[in-house]
């Protein structure tokens, strides 16, 4: 069964809270195989809001990618997050991102595999890397913990 990795955020009201009820909510879509433990950090580009909550977290699933990621924005649109009234990178009670699955590489209808920015973003590596140092991008052919090293 596919594999997914899936990077968590939130920066409003009981962070850890909302990443716990995520988590619980992509449970219902297969089965949940590592959850890493969750980063206190800065926000990026938008400055001024709270800071974030950040994780990661793998999912065996038999959903197919596009529906996984119309699953994730409705976790997030159930938990308060209203796209369309709040900046880009603004505040928000849950972030969801689909960071890779498998080893596919995919460009179509909104969704990007692996997520385009991800090798950017020392707040998806760590967690990711915590619970997957092995998985190889498939585009950029290190493995995450490579990755990481590379910004840290």
């Amino acid at each position: 069964m596919p594999k997914a990795a899936i990077a968590l955020g939130s920066n409003l009201g009981d962070r850890q809270e909302h990443l716990s009820q995520a988590i619980q909510q992509l449970s219902t879509f297969g089965q949940v195989l590592a959850v890493s433990t969750f980063r206190d950090t800065a926000p990026v580009g938008y400055l001024d809001q709270p800071h974030f909550l950040n994780g990661a977290c793998l999912l065996e699933t038999g959903l197919t990618p596009l529906i996984l990621l119309r699953e994730m924005l409705e976790i997030e649109r159930k938990m308060g997050r209203n796209r369309a009234i709040v900046p880009q990178k603004g505040p928000r009670v849950l972030d969801l991102d689909l960071l890779l699955y498998d080893d596919l590489v995919l460009h179509e209808h909104g969704l990007t595999l692996p997520h385009p920015a991800m090798h950017e973003r020392l707040f998806v590596l760590e967690p990711l890397a915590e619970i997957a140092p092995e998985w190889v991008h498939p585009v950029l052919h290190s493995t995450i913990a490579e990755l990481r090293d590379s910004l840290s």
